[in-house]
């Protein structure tokens, strides 16, 4: 029997909540009759606390304080389930933390964005449409003069003393109900508005396109020059105000405004002192400017607390000695448990409006990420919500699963619902230790899962926190708020999917999957196969799993380590222990389903509609073509001095920087690879370096080249890990040697090289440094020997191949006289004159220090540092300019559309 009734809580009254005389309870026992409505105090502010057993987190028994203060005097319990004679009401003990006095609620952001994509979209449209706007302004000013003179004085007085007239009566009434500091936050709004107001009206006047003004400003009929505002300076700051003090809630009052806020465009409009786009412009502006400001400071918050639970409670029938505040349920729900006088305890669950914009974002990726069928739409209302839970816990009682029976449901005023269950104890599968998670425990659930599932039942949260152990044999199912009705077969094998990672994450693979095969059948086990992806689980699965793989990998590195150097392990069997330990979860959960049934389906779901890596190459390329639109400027190129034979030698050298970076990386790999396929990934880096930094992306992508070119996963790192250890060698190397040959060019002044020494021993010092500091010392041995593991025996390989150590050397220096070859033909191209060795020195240490910042392809630093090193070899600033962004145009931008090209054809390969 449930029992469902509306109660509201006004926070503003001082009256006590009339008793209901019958409350369902969860057991249908007889009930005492409940008296006068008790006092409800926070358990804080008493000295004497009822003592009980605690209880455990999740779904379990409300555990009561600890006695704090003097102890009480003695005195016989009374029985379990009675209660003590008194001729008192008795009082009512809430334990709970004190809610924050402000709440910057998510609902506020959402809408403060939405206003300002509104604004935006309203300067587009003025912008754009301007036939339109024109064309509306004009039918608008041909039949004003069919209304009333009268008629129009008459709006026009009216309006204009209800514009104030409304807002000091709404802030008169908020002061009466001692709500002044919603008064303070509307007055700080409207005061903002109207510095919005102002600043928007300047732009319009002053920065703004003809069009755009056109449309938001004309002259008012009986006016002889001055325009209109765009925005109307005292209308803004009313909608703010009314909107910041809380107008939302209040029907009447927001009928109000909106009656004042017609009546004042409608005058406006006839009098010629507007146009439609102005006053949209106008309400958008306040609106925005309210929510943002509520967002900011934060707003009153007006959740309920547990004393208003208690009184609610107490009207809906039941009848409530404490209540303590319990763990949060999924989605930010707010869980209550609650002792009776005379029943068995309660568990409630409160979810309010602040809740129901909680992870907007997060529910708006995973819809345009994922197909609409493996997301659920989130509830629009707070009674849609109380009935959605409702319904679920409803039909998941009727499947016969083991579930938290719902007794009753409520809202709780205007802006909270709540939802009684009855209270199950245990503890949940999180909280339990490896060895308690048993095979009975598992078959239980899933025998609650299959029972849901034969009804078209999806729990969707099959998560550690949704599953309850009672006892040893026995689990049952909480957490079903999120879950879905009629659900589909691709929703259902996705629970299963979940529930399989969820358990194989306790207690490994093998048992997870052998215990859901004994129950569920080889055959509903094998459809989830397809389903095991890490975009199909709940986000805490995802991280868990990434955390779970890291840490295999970090102990088998570890252990392989130490095996190695101990001698008990060669080097090539240590890097297959660590390939092995790389393996992911889900793979082995799919190694164990095709054991059991090989005929299981191998080809992914089809779960995503839009792939992060596709939004990746959107926002690089329009990155791209902004910044090449606004740092490469003809102006600066100077086009019309610029020598072409230069310049195309300029670009054959940039161009031939791809096969000596090929040379380099094949060099230092003992297999085989195809040379072309090699400078095509090349290529594809100089796409890459757009949205990662040039050394971190390059990484990357080599070592994710060598993998899909058959070469296992350690092999392949220390390949790419020796390639940049010779070319950080090498690169040392050339600018010690090129030094000192611009020094002895230079008549013996030997400046140049002394600043390259000076340069060598400094980084000596900052080694002494780093080897001396022991926290200094332990991070950068970690992280080179992460980087550089297995880089030694790669070499020892390669040096039985003198061809191979002969290419990657040689790629290394080709590639720096290639950049070199590059910056000094584009310097020769402006008609610059500087010895090549000069050029050289100017290449290695600027573009070492400008690639020190992490920026994309370091973008900006690099151009600046290159220019004030060539202003210091004496090449002079107006030369020095556009030879450097010619080089960067050849070296960087140029090469982006081929990289995507190759970069694309090269995933379709399956190469990248």
């Amino acid at each position: 029997m449930t029992g469902t009734a509306d109660v509201g809580v006004d926070e503003d009254s001082d009256e006590s909540a009339a008793a209901v005389p019958s409350a369902p309870g969860s057991g249908g026992e007889d009930r005492p009759e409940p008296g006068p409505t008790p006092e409800v105090s926070l358990i804080k502010d008493r000295t004497i606390k009822t003592p009980a057993p605690a209880k455990t987190p999740g779904q379990s028994g409300p555990p009561q304080a600890e006695t704090t203060g003097a102890p009480a005097p003695a005195a016989p319990a009374a029985p379990p389930g009675e209660q003590e004679p008194s001729d008192e009401a008795p009082h009512l003990d809430v334990d709970e933390p004190l809610l924050a006095a402000r709440a910057h609620r998510p609902s506020d952001l959402i809408r403060f964005l939405a206003g300002v994509l509104g604004i935006v979209a309203v300067f587009v449209l003025a912008g754009i449409a301007t036939s339109t706007t024109t064309g509306i302004e004009q039918d608008i000013a041909s039949n004003a003069p069919h209304f009333s003179a009268v008629f129009s004085t008459i709006t026009g007085l009216l309006s204009s003393v209800a514009v104030l007239a409304v807002p000091l009566a709404f802030a008169v009434e908020r002061l009466i109900k001692r709500d002044g500091l919603r008064v303070a936050d509307g007055v700080l709004a409207s005061v903002l508005a109207y510095g919005v107001s102002l600043g928007i009206d300047w732009w319009v006047a002053e920065g703004a396109s003809d069009h755009i003004r056109d449309a938001l400003t004309q002259l008012p009929l009986d006016s002889t020059g001055t325009l209109t505002d765009p925005v109307h300076g005292y209308l803004a700051p009313v909608i703010a105000y009314m909107t910041a003090v809380g107008m939302s809630s209040r029907p009447r009052w927001r009928v109000a405004l909106w009656v004042v806020v017609v009546f004042s465009g409608v005058t406006e409009l006839l009098g010629g002192y507007t146009t439609p786009l102005s006053l949209l412009l106008t309400v958008l502006t306040g609106w925005s400017v309210a929510y943002g400001t509520l967002y900011a400071i934060g707003s009153p918050n007006i959740r309920p607390t547990g004393q208003h639970l208690m009184i609610g409670l107490r009207k809906v029938g039941f009848t409530p000695a404490g209540a303590m505040r319990a763990p949060d349920a999924p989605g930010g729900t707010r869980r209550y448990q609650v002792t009776q006088q005379g029943g068995p305890p309660l568990d409630v669950h409160i979810i309010d409006r602040e809740q129901q914009a909680s992870g907007f974002f997060y529910r708006a990726w995973r819809r345009l990420r994922l197909r609409s069928v493996a997301v659920r739409r989130s509830p629009q209302s707070l009674r849609q919500a109380l009935e959605q839970e409702a319904l679920i816990a409803y039909a998941a009682a009727a499947s016969g699963a083991r579930a938290p029976q719902l007794v009753a449901t409520s809202e709780l005023g205007p802006d909270a619902a709540i939802l009684v269950y009855e209270n199950v104890e245990g503890r949940t599968l999180d909280e339990l230790a490896d060895e308690e998670v048993t095979d009975p425990v598992m078959a239980s659930i899933w025998q609650s899962v299959t029972a849901l599932h034969e009804r078209r039942i999806a729990h969707r949260r099959l998560t550690g926190e949704s599953l309850l152990v009672v006892d040893e044999r026995t689990g049952c199912l909480v957490n079903l708020s999120g879950g879905d009705i009629a659900a589909t077969d691709l929703t259902l094998r996705i629970d299963v999917a979940q529930l399989l990672t969820t358990f194989a994450l306790r207690i490994g693979p093998e048992r997870a999957v052998a215990t859901a095969n004994a129950v569920l059948g080889a055959e509903r086990v094998a459809q989830a196969l397809p389903l095991l992806q890490p975009v199909g689980m709940s986000r805490s699965t995802r991280v868990d799993l990434a955390k779970l793989t890291k840490e295999r990998k970090a102990a088998a590195r570890a252990r392989a380590l130490e095996q190695v150097a101990a001698g008990e392990r060669t080097q090539e069997q240590a890097e297959e222990d660590i390939a092995a330990a790389g393996e992911d979860l889900l793979s082995r959960i799919r190694g164990q389903i095709l054991q059991i049934a090989p005929e299981a389906p191998m080809a992914p779901a089809k779960l995503e509609r839009l792939k992060p890596k596709s939004l990746i190459m959107v926002i690089a390329l329009t990155f791209a073509a902004y910044l090449a639109l606004t740092t490469i400027k003809p102006a600066q190129l100077k086009l019309s001095q610029m020598n072409w034979a230069w310049a195309a030698a300029a670009l054959l050298a940039a161009a031939f920087s791809y096969v000596a970076a090929a040379m380099s990386l094949t060099g230092f790999v003992p297999e085989k690879l195809p040379f072309r396929r090699t400078v095509a990934a090349q290529l594809a880096g100089s796409f890459v370096k757009l949205v990662a930094p040039a050394a971190i992306g390059g990484i990357a992508l080599n070592t994710r080249y060598l993998q899909k070119a058959g070469i296992r996963s350690g092999q392949a790192v220390a390949s790419v890990g020796a390639s940049q250890l010779a070319g950080l060698a090498g690169h040392l190397l050339l600018l010690f040697s090129f030094g000192l040959i611009t020094g002895s060019q230079t008549n013996g002044d030997l400046s140049a090289s002394r600043a390259v020494i000076i340069g060598v021993l400094t980084a000596a010092v900052l080694a002494l440094v780093v080897a001396a500091v022991a926290p200094l010392r332990r991070f950068v041995l970690g992280r080179l020997r992460s980087l550089f593991f297995g880089v030694v025996p790669r070499m020892l390989d390669l040096m039985q191949t003198p061809s191979k150590l002969v290419t990657g050397f040689g790629g290394i220096l080709l590639l720096t006289l290639s950049f070199t070859a590059c910056l000094d033909f584009s310097v020769q191209a402006f008609g610059g004159d500087v010895s090549f060795s000069a050029v050289a020195v100017v290449f290695l240490t600027a573009n070492a220090a400008g690639s020190a910042i992490p920026t994309p392809g370091g973008i900006g630093p690099v151009e600046v540092a290159l220019i004030g090193a060539l202003t210091v070899a004496d090449v002079s600033p107006a030369v020095a300019t556009p030879a450097v962004f010619l080089y960067r145009a050849l070296t960087f931008w140029l090469p982006v559309l081929p990289g995507w090209i190759s970069y694309n054809v090269l995933q379709r390969r399956n190469a990248l």
